[in-house]
């Protein structure tokens, strides 16, 4: 058998391009409209007394974090832009670097929105400790009886 080495004229973003326009369904997919975006991996533990949520989210600052808790949904985003200018005699320089991601969780029934949440942002990781409620602070059904 011999092997011979083909080179197809042409422009290689046609080349990348052509798939998708003709033949895929790649508009149906999850991936399609999250190609593009970044989303930290995350690690959630759970003790006897609480939940320990990390987050490797590099390169922010405990500024660029907002998190908040309603309706049993917990929502974690950060927002990170930067601009760099240098001018000079002949020439201006300028660099944007715009960073941002959003997460949204939905918590178990068993945890206590109520009381303080920690979060803490160490080395690229943010750490946040959701405290359970105790078995005597769960609220069980209810039946009210007609009468």
């Amino acid at each position: 058998m011999t092997l011979v080495k083909f080179k197809r004229p042409g422009l290689p973003w046609f080349d990348n391009m052509l798939p998708d326009l003709l033949g895929t369904d790649r508009l149906l997919t999850d991936d399609f409209f999250m190609e593009n975006r970044w989303m930290p991996a995350m690690n959630v533990k759970e003790t006897k007394d609480h939940f320990e949520i990390d987050i490797a989210a590099p390169g922010f600052t405990k500024k660029d974090f907002e998190i908040s808790i309603e309706n049993g949904m917990l929502k974690i985003s950060a927002e990170n832009k930067e601009e760099l200018e240098e001018k000079e005699e002949d020439f201006t320089r300028r660099e944007y670097n715009y960073s941002s991601f959003s997460r949204t969780l939905t918590l178990p029934d068993n945890i206590n929105e109520e009381e303080k949440i920690d979060a803490t942002y160490k080395r690229g990781i943010l750490k946040l400790v959701l405290n359970k409620l105790h078995k005597d602070e769960i609220t069980h059904k209810r039946v009210i009886e007609v009468h």
